[in-house]
């Protein structure tokens, strides 16, 4: 056997294009088709046409209710059975507990302790159990194996698992299906799922597609893994984008390392801005991770000049007393309070 054969046959899988087009059949009646929003204002401020698909407005408040609903609702009823763990510091919490919610099974959700209190919130609300662990990704690990030993459930990982990628691949499945003719792709990057998927879909459909990470300068390790060749371990340095803090696992750099053209770098203060440009003209509450793939084309980091933008504003789950801006203006009083 050759060395590129010894590879690939020792290799993570990888889904297909087939494989995200069959879990779109699949989690059709799970999830909503999000739309696709467009603001003539921010084409002007970023020098091209952007088209804002709202993730955000997901089912669960972000996408990762597309890769958690295919995961679920791919097991047989002997898996399903036994109910589903995960650890997740929020959206792929909340989105597991829901699908979890929807078979009639039940779910372990090990969170780390400082995941913030809106998300908890939402994994408890859905009805699954929260186990909270010490906020890094080795405590993450060691308690979901804890908790798969005592309960025989099912794991279901945040990102390295096929099933979750191809659900999260169909969003970029219905973005370029409703615009075509794109030129570029942008997504967040945190372990890798939403871009392996919006990958694979993009380079399929659209092969001369330019797909773009974007990550924060605070927590630059897919950057830097993918300069390396070999999987960098997280930065120490915090961000605003709490859900962009995990490192790739080997199954999404390969796809990764294969597809993606460019990973974009945005500062703290460049986040922040973004959120507070979608929230002001887009009338969209985003949240920092999700407002990460936005920063690098409306601030015109891509070399994107008049060409067709499409950007996963990947969710919406943000503590509404914690907003990093204030209202440009005081409220205003409603009709019925005057």
């Amino acid at each position: 056997m050759n060395a590129e054969a010894q590879r690939s046959a020792t290799a993570p899988s990888r889904p297909t294009l087939d494989d995200i087009r069959a879990a779109h059949k699949r989690i059709a009646p799970h999830i909503h088709r999000t739309p696709v929003v467009t603001s003539a204002s921010l084409d002007a401020l970023a020098g091209a046409h952007l088209y804002f698909k709202c993730e955000n407005l997901q089912r669960s408040g972000s996408f990762k209710m597309r890769g958690a609903s295919n995961a679920v609702f791919s097991l047989s009823d002997t898996e399903a059975a036994r109910g589903v763990v995960t650890h997740s510091s929020g959206n792929h919490a909340a989105a597991l507990a829901l699908a979890a919610k929807e078979r009639g099974i039940r779910a372990w959700i090990v969170m780390p302790s400082d995941a913030p209190q809106v998300k908890r919130r939402a994994v408890e609300a859905f009805g699954a159990e929260v186990v909270l662990c010490e906020p890094t990704l080795a405590s993450r690990e060691a308690t979901a194996a804890e908790v798969l030993r005592r309960t025989g459930a099912v794991l279901i990982h945040p990102y390295d698992d096929e099933r979750i990628i191809a659900g999260q691949g169909t969003a970029a499945l219905e973005l370029i299906e409703e615009i075509p003719d794109l030129d570029f792709v942008l997504a967040p990057i945190s372990g890798g799922g939403l871009l392996s998927g919006t990958a694979i879909a993009a380079k399929n459909l659209r092969p001369a597609i330019r797909v773009i990470g974007c990550e924060p300068a605070n927590a630059d390790d897919a950057a830097r893994s993918l300069a390396a060749a070999k999987i960098e371990p997280a930065a120490t340095t915090k961000t605003i984008a709490d859900g962009l803090r995990a490192t790739l696992a080997p199954r999404t750099f390969e796809i990764l390392r294969r597809l993606v053209d460019q990973v974009a770098l945005v500062s703290e203060e460049e986040i922040v801005s973004a959120m507070r440009l979608l929230w002001e003209r887009l009338k969209l509450v985003v949240e920092p991770s999700g407002a990460v793939a936005a920063a690098p084309a409306l601030f015109r980091q891509i070399g994107a000049d008049g060409k067709n933008v499409g950007i996963i504003l990947s969710g919406g789950n943000l503590d509404l007393d914690s907003l990093p801006f204030r209202p440009t203006a005081p409220r205003q009083p409603l009709p019925t309070e005057r």
